[in-house]
């Protein structure tokens, strides 16, 4: 299965791999500016440094999918053998480090990505978790990881950041990835068509499914973004859901693959 069965087709590449660069280094400033990184963000047991060494580890762990596909088994068979502890297993890790040496893995590691991805013909497939992706997806999915990874900071450290365009990789990818909230609950994924319209950063209108859809979603691209990214719970968003499918699936809304 490549791409997760998603339709990619509408990504333009060379301006999500530069959204994706500006994501990165955003959230650079953010944290290099910062002495301190053993504060605890939202995710339970989760520093400051826990959330760089996570972005560290996936943009290791794409090197080694599309350098060496062969060995990217050794990364399944490890995560299948911590389970559910992978993520956190990984994560502290990579926050034992010094603060200095994974900050330079990161930046060495996202940069090397970005090449990686700016020269893979986008209909090449490369193994991942439980698929197999190309760089039509994977662009768009370091973009989003990076900058909810980067909304747990913010809140650690009470900062508001300005949207921007950039989020509407994340709002496609929620749209895109609908059925995967459906199966991820265990749920059948609805055969109605879904509108969906949401308000960019600056007033611009995105929207996806025809007009005369029976379930309809609206509201902000951000409140979209927080909740497909589990950033925030539904009632804490502006978001709005006509017919019973839409209703569920914001209640379920994940664009975790």
């Amino acid at each position: 299965m490549l791409d997760y069965g998603l339709d990619m087709s509408g990504v333009e590449r060379d301006l999500a791999l530069s959204d994706l660069v500006a994501e990165g280094d955003e959230l650079d400033a953010l944290v290099s500016a910062q002495a301190d990184w053993s504060k605890p963000t939202p995710a339970a047991g989760w520093t400051i440094a826990h959330q760089i060494a996570h972005l560290a580890s996936a943009d290791a762990n794409v090197l080694i999918a599309v350098r060496t596909p062969d060995a990217f088994d050794a990364v399944l068979k490890q995560a299948e053998a911590a389970g559910s502890r992978y993520a956190d297993l990984d994560a502290a890790a990579g926050a034992a480090k010094p603060r200095s040496v994974l900050l330079e893995q990161w930046r060495a590691g996202r940069t090397a990505v970005a090449a990686e991805l700016r020269d893979l013909p986008l209909d090449h497939g490369f193994p991942w978790y439980g698929s197999q992706l190309t760089a039509a997806l994977m662009v768009p999915l370091r973009l989003m990881e990076t900058w909810a990874h980067g909304q747990d900071v913010l809140d650690t450290l009470g900062v508001s950041r300005r949207p921007t365009g950039r989020l509407q990789h994340v709002a496609s990818l929620g749209v895109v990835g609908r059925e995967l909230s459906f199966y991820a609950a265990q749920l059948p994924a609805p055969a109605e068509p879904f509108r969906v319209e949401l308000t960019g950063p600056d007033g611009q209108a995105w929207v996806w499914g025809p007009e005369d859809a029976r379930q309809r979603v609206q509201g902000s691209a951000l409140d979209f973004c927080l909740r497909v990214t589990q950033r925030r719970s539904r009632a804490q968003t502006d978001l709005t859901a006509v017919g019973e499918d839409a209703q569920k699936w914001l209640d379920i809304a994940r664009v975790f693959l």
